[in-house]
């Protein structure tokens, strides 16, 4: 397995560890415990650190669209981007599992009308996405598609 960064929440460290161990279980991953909605649909995204150059594993939710997969770069509605968000500016081919499925993809930030539609598509999924770019003050907080390669 794939060392994990130090300081990750427990949560998230056993959120990639189950992951890796029982993906479908991982897949469809319940948020009640930590106060969210329910059961929410995560990938694991892993992208190549922009310092390291190791490969840097990380859930997050995401809604299918089309072929693609949508994420978005919330943070939890911190100031600055999240590091996989600056992992996938200097290298956008990474690669996600959806449940047991491996898919090779390139990151690309959606924009425009493009970004409002899929950002109110994400938000069905997730409500507190919404509250997330009120405390991310100046931070447009970017949707990232993530098209198959």
């Amino acid at each position: 397995m794939t060392d994990l960064p130090a300081g990750l929440p427990d949560w998230i460290r056993e959120h990639i560890e189950l992951y890796m161990s029982d993906p479908e279980a991982a897949h469809m991953w319940d948020s009640s415990a930590l106060g969210g909605p329910g059961v929410l649909p995560t990938l694991l995204l892993t992208t190549k650190g922009r310092k390291s150059g190791e490969p840097k594993p990380l859930p997050l939710i995401y809604k299918k669209v089309g072929d693609n997969y949508v994420i978005i770069a919330s943070k939890g509605g911190a100031p600055a981007h999240p590091a996989w968000y600056l992992n996938l500016s200097a290298e956008p081919d990474c690669e996600i599992k959806v449940g047991a499925l491996g898919v090779a993809v390139t990151a690309r930030d959606a924009e425009g009308e493009e970004r409002e539609d899929l950002w109110k598509q994400l938000a069905e999924v997730y409500p507190p996405y919404n509250d997330y770019q009120t405390t991310a003050g100046d931070r447009r907080i970017p949707v990232v598609v993530l098209e198959p390669r």
